[in-house]
């Protein structure tokens, strides 16, 4: 929680963005020259004007009552909201790559996270419920190799990865365009909480700032600035998601995109985004070994003895069913007479298989596998 004297800092900085004409780019040319939004305030009309216009440098000067600031100042009060600066050393490293940072970014949750090794994960918000399983399972495998999975919040694949990282205990960082007063879309207020509790919600919009569409393409710069890549699920040709993945690539990002049916809208943007030169995925090891992730996970589990690893249908170890799917559709009849076990042994593994999202069923009494 921070302090009077900090709370007054803070304020600031949302004061100085509160001024018409004074966007990200301009806040920053304004610290370059001045040091912080205390000189700002403190500099002199014929100062300011050599760096904005005369109508903001008297926007600047004029007389400026707290009153305005009470809300900023109350929320700032209460424990776990936070406003991380530029000047601050939890600022996140990865954003100050690209070119046009956000000189504050609102804050709830977990900071620590801001600067931890992470992958942005976004899609249709009217995605298929394969994509979303899609989009959860590999949300949860790559929290596994130590990602922080980043999204948006939104319906259909943002929600799935966001559920993802959480199913894994890992971490995850929600960026949204709304101040973070306000929860949008209101159907996932109990998400949001959970969130909060484990991951980070941030927001360069100020307090009270409701949902505008011209906000979600601005903070789609944020997702893929905080990210190593970017992994996109399902998007239409013209879609935030392909806004997204064009980001990351402007600010030098790797873009993955997992293909899908050539008759399905939601898969001509991933189609597209790979003939333009993304990574085609089906299987998050791509994503890993592109990232250069650390395996030190799979030391660990070959370190284990054999004979826990072992899959066999003795063990009733799911990997031996996984193992047997393969990656292409199989029928279910096929999977008991290549197992060697009984109907309800294979249907009570595949059960337990699809609940976790290793498995999706499919028309005709056919499995696939997914991770």
């Amino acid at each position: 929680m921070y302090s009077g004297e900090e709370i007054a800092e803070k304020t600031l900085w949302i004061r100085l963005s509160s001024i018409e004409g004074i966007g990200s780019q301009t806040f920053c040319q304004l610290l370059k020259v001045f040091g912080s939004p205390a000189e700002v305030f403190s500099a002199s009309f014929k100062q300011l004007t050599a760096v904005v216009s005369e109508k903001v440098a008297l926007d600047i000067k004029q007389d400026f009552t707290e009153d305005n600031l009470k809300a900023s100042q109350d929320w700032l009060s209460q424990p776990n909201n936070h406003l991380v600066t530029l000047a601050d050393a939890q600022y996140p490293q990865l954003l100050l790559e690209i070119n046009d940072p956000p000189p504050f970014l609102y804050a709830k949750g977990n900071l620590t996270l801001l600067n931890q090794a992470s992958i942005a994960i976004v899609g249709s918000r009217n995605a298929s419920v394969q994509g979303e399983k899609n989009a959860e399972a590999f949300s949860e495998g790559l929290c596994h190799h130590g990602l922080c999975v980043v999204s948006g919040l939104a319906l259909g694949i943002d929600g799935a990865a966001h559920r993802g990282a959480l199913k894994a205990n890992g971490a995850t960082i929600a960026v949204v365009g709304t101040g973070l007063d306000i929860v949008y879309p209101a159907k996932h207020r109990h998400l949001a909480h959970q969130i909060v509790e484990h991951g980070l919600i941030i927001s360069e919009f100020a307090l009270g700032t409701p949902s505008k569409p011209q906000n979600f393409p601005k903070r789609n710069r944020i997702i893929s600035g905080l990210s190593l890549g970017c992994l996109v699920v399902e998007a239409n040709l013209q879609s935030g998601s392909q806004i997204t993945a064009r980001l990351a690539g402007e600010q030098g990002r790797e873009v993955f995109a997992i293909p899908g049916s050539i008759h399905s809208p939601m898969s001509k943007g991933c189609h597209q985004l790979i003939k333009q030169g993304a990574k085609l995925v089906d299987d998050m090891q791509d994503i890993v070994e592109e990232l250069g992730l650390s395996r030190q996970h799979k030391q660990q589990k070959s370190a284990v003895s054999s004979h826990e690893n072992e899959a066999t249908p003795q063990t009733g170890n799911h990997q031996f069913l996984l193992d047997l799917m393969g990656f292409e559709p199989i029928a279910f009849d096929r999977l008991v007479h290549l197992s060697d076990l009984t109907v309800s042994e294979v249907s009570s593994m595949l059960m337990l298989l699809e609940l976790e999202g290793s498995v999706a069923s499919l028309a005709g009494g056919n499995y696939q596998r997914i991770v």
